[in-house]
């Protein structure tokens, strides 16, 4: 800690939460020489270490969780710099340095497609920030100026065909001044930028060097597994620590708190089988004890007709125009509980002494992992750090939803001081204590006039918030914001890409005793599913095709409509889909952001066929796009698992589903092929990881309706009495 940051435990966590949102901080380039004498020279500045082999090694803040972020700041630094590319580098600083350095990096958090949309900006300043000093510091040498030089490939040519390699001037560069401002490459100049680069971290994956948190070990290490409440809300009654205490490499059994124990071994299988063998007696709030699926059901049911509900979305006057409609067209679906079912359970390794905690573990957003280590263990923040580990998963759930696979692995260790404990969940346990993607239903009135154009609309959300749930802090004036994404007003990152003159959005909240999460897409996912199902069925009622009604209702979108056009080119919409089979449409906007998918489908004794879905995306700028040709096909298979196949149900306050032989996900076989249209407009940043996952699931349902004439408005596809063939 610094005399210019002095956050309390509590403050920095808030802080840090915070940031789900996104942060916008100034950009502090460089680090004060008292800061820089410290540091393992020769650091150009924060996000630039150069050595005297020529290396660049960039530090990147965000985390990389197999969606590519890593190379992707890396590629920016490195073009900012004009680096050799094959002597580029990475490191991750840690939260508790970003903290020591008065959050030099800004926010840590990689989540809502954040990881470089909102840090391209910093990151590139970075890298031309050190260029600017690594030049200078080549004339202040020769005793030219710098204008006279060419760089290539970190190779600074003088006038008179003399050359220095960065590492050269490395030492010195890093004694100058940070320039005050930097002017950065327009796009269209990118070399590096802008490539289909090889990623930094496949490598070490294929040959299993890369170290995942849950592989993560240290000398004198010891294990533990846990059990925790089974209905939320419970609390220990109590249990028989003796009865397991003699079995083969125990050696604690701890109550780690309120609802949850532990059995701490040698190996995490022996303090498994110890943990199983281990009767607990629980305590249950009685009206989450008694709380099923069925009780959602009529929660969310009752939503739908309330009379109170928060407007998200306005325009005109719905009731006058529904009550002049020449057709008034109703629909309801329904979206479920879903579980982010990451390939690497929840995990941490923790080491607690008397003035310190340390903590390894794989994380979307370290600082808050830094808050939860600080507030479990007592300490101060600048005695605690986190060693982020690459995820083996994320999805939302490793920070943007919960870090207490932090707070339970501190809370052990902290009954252990000195030794360190890594806690690892089981499938079961993870399965049943995750940080659930909400559940919601949607009701629908759309008015068409005698011509078949829709003149009001008006959709009514009832569920869960996670704001609500989560950090209600966020909430205004008791309204969630986040519910509404990709149904919002124009100028937002999220915004409805569709021009109805009188529309009411609205939300009543209904909140069951299940924790909610962020899950990948977030709340699009289901947004897009009603919004877009719901325009199609409006299209067959005014006898209209689909992409021509969607078409007039968008001339103010042009963003939007684009892609639309796009998939709708690449399926061969025009010419009309093959015997026996059909197409099927979708567009949205998310998190900055415009995509859209169109699917060919066949159906056969129930079985839905996806032969291919053709898809778009226009994220403004694209750094590397075969890592978004990836995140698309990624996504496609997660948003597809989703909605065909998995959902998480209840029964006695119970999570029912509890492995994969439950919660089936997308095999390779079940995937269909995925053309990919990348189309990038310039002039803004949208994100890539998030965005393209909402719009396979609708293109595909609307494929089936047109084929089968059977609509599905409820979720996973088999409650429609369909399965995916």
């Amino acid at each position: 800690m610094t005399e210019h940051f002095t956050l309390s435990r509590r403050g920095f966590l808030a802080s840090a939460a915070a940031t789900t949102g996104g942060l916008a901080l100034g950009f502090p380039l460089g680090a004060g020489a008292e800061q820089l004498d410290k540091l393992a020279q020769p650091e150009i500045n924060a996000w630039v270490v150069v050595q005297p082999d020529n290396t660049v090694i960039v530090r990147v803040a965000k985390i990389e969780m197999g969606q590519g972020t890593l190379t992707g700041l890396v590629q920016l630094v490195a073009e900012e710099m004009d680096a050799d590319w094959d002597t580029v580098s990475w490191s991750y600083p840690t939260p508790g340095e970003n903290v020591a350095r008065e959050r030099v990096w800004g926010s840590f958090g990689t989540f809502g497609s954040q990881g470089i949309r909102t840090s391209q900006e910093m990151v590139r300043q970075g890298g031309a920030a050190a260029r600017a000093m690594l030049l200078q510091a080549a004339a202040n040498r020769w005793n030219v100026d710098p204008g006279e030089f060419s760089v290539e490939r970190g190779v600074i040519t003088g006038p008179g065909g003399e050359t220095l390699t960065y590492g050269d001037v490395a030492e010195d560069a890093a004694r100058l001044d940070v320039p005050e401002s930097v002017t950065l490459k327009d796009p269209s100049e990118w070399t590096i930028a802008g490539k289909s680069l090889l990623r930094l971290d496949t490598a070490d994956k294929t040959d299993g060097s890369r170290v995942f948190s849950i592989d993560f070990k240290v000398d004198g290490m010891v294990n533990a597994a846990i059990r925790q409440t089974p209905v939320q809300g419970g609390t220990v009654a109590g249990f028989d620590a003796s009865s397991v205490e003699g079995m083969p490499g125990v050696q604690r059994v701890l109550q780690v708190d309120d609802s949850t124990v532990a059995v701490v071994a040698d190996t995490w299988w022996r303090a498994k089988k110890a943990l199983d063998a281990l009767e607990i007696e629980w305590d249950f709030p009685e009206e989450n004890a008694s709380f099923g699926t069925e009780d959602l059901e009529a929660m969310l049911t009752e939503g739908l007709t309330a009379e109170e509900a928060f407007i998200g979305n306005e325009a005109g006057d719905v009731a006058e125009a529904l009550g002049k409609a020449a057709q008034v067209v109703e629909a309801t679906y329904s979206y479920p509980w879903q579980h982010h079912v990451t390939m690497e359970p929840m995990n941490a390794t923790a080491l607690v002494t008397d003035d310190s905690c340390t903590v390894w573990t794989s994380t979307q957003n370290a600082e808050s992992d830094l808050a939860a280590a600080s507030e479990a263990s007592g300490l101060e923040i600048p005695q605690c750090d986190i060693h982020r580990m690459n995820l083996g998963g994320g999805f939302g759930r490793r920070g943007a939803s919960s870090t207490d696979y932090t707070t339970i692995g501190v809370k052990i260790a902290m009954q252990m001081k000195g030794t360190a404990v890594k806690v690892i969940w089981s499938r079961e346990e993870d399965m049943t204590h995750g940080a659930y993607h909400p559940a919601t239903k949607a009701r629908f009135r759309g008015g068409l006039d005698a011509d078949g154009n829709l003149t009001g609309m008006h959709m009514r959300i009832s569920g869960q918030s996670i704001f609500a749930g989560l950090m209600p802090f966020a909430l205004e004036d008791g309204k969630d914001p986040l519910v509404f994404q990709g149904l919002q007003a124009d100028g937002q990152e999220g915004q409805l890409g569709y021009t109805i003159p009188n529309l009411l959005i609205d939300h009543a909240m209904r909140n069951p005793p299940l924790r909610p999460g962020f899950w990948r897409g977030v709340n699009n996912n289901q947004n897009s599913f009603y919004l877009e199902s719901f325009i199609d069925e409006l299209a067959l009622a005014a006898d209209r095709d689909p992409l021509e009604f969607r078409r007039a209702l968008m001339q103010d979108h042009p963003k939007h409509l684009a892609v639309l056009n796009k998939v709708a080119e690449g399926i061969g919409w025009e010419n009309g889909a093959p015997e026996g089979r059909a197409f099927g449409l979708c567009q949205h906007m998310g998190y900055g952001s415009y995509v859209a998918a169109a699917a060919e489908v066949s159906v056969e004794n129930d079985a839905v066929k996806i032969h291919r879905i053709v898809a778009a995306t226009d994220p403004g700028h694209v750094v590397n796009p075969q890592q978004v040709e990836a995140q698309i096909e990624g996504s496609f298979a997660m948003g597809l698992s989703a909605s065909m196949m998995s959902e998480i149900t209840m029964q006695d306050g119970r999570v029912q589903e509890e492995n994969f032989d439950t919660y089936p996900i997308v095999s390779m076989w079940e995937m269909p092929d995925v053309e990919k249209h990348i189309i990038p407009s310039g002039g803004f940043w949208g994100g890539v990881g998030e965005p393209t996952i909402f719009v396979a699931t609708p293109a595909v349902l609307n494929a089936v309706a047109r084929l089968t004439g059977k609509r599905v408005r409820e979720l996973p596809l088999y409650r429609s009495g369909l399965r995916l063939s």
